[in-house]
């Protein structure tokens, strides 16, 4: 998994044993330089283009210094606040043929919203509690 840091992410919340983060928002050297210190195992910060374009060459040294790619990825939408078990159940349902109004009262997930999962979703986010959380 992949965990989103921004300007007001506490670092300490971070697992220590995470490999990748997702700059939202660029960080400050004395930030960045904490989370590497918390995180020994990490090996991958991706951010969109203009957060890369933003982070100081101070910064973008330090990481090429310890051998931590920074990859540039476009992470659009939202991050859908569903519990992934409880998506992961709506979408069996589905797959069981089972008819949206069903699966929307058993799961209490809004019919729509499993119209969605199951045609059009493509997304990668999801929330945990306030951290959105990235899955590969």
């Amino acid at each position: 998994m992949k965990f989103s840091v921004q300007n007001k992410s506490d670092i300490s919340k971070i697992p220590s044993d995470a490999e990748a983060v997702h700059l939202v928002r660029p960080l400050s050297y004395n930030a960045i330089s904490e989370l590497l210190a918390r995180c020994k195992s990490l090996k991958q910060i991706s951010m969109s283009a203009s957060t890369q374009r933003r982070l100081s060459k101070k910064t973008k040294k330090m990481l090429e210094d310890k051998g931590i790619s920074a990859a540039i990825v476009a992470e659009r939408g939202r991050a859908i606040a569903i519990p992934l078990s409880k998506m992961k159940h709506a979408i069996e349902m589905r797959q069981d043929h089972r008819p949206l109004r069903e699966i929307a009262q058993v799961t209490g997930i809004p019919k729509s919203t499993v119209h969605y999962l199951e045609k059009y979703s493509k997304r990668r986010k999801i929330k945990k509690g306030n951290a959105v959380i990235y899955l590969k």
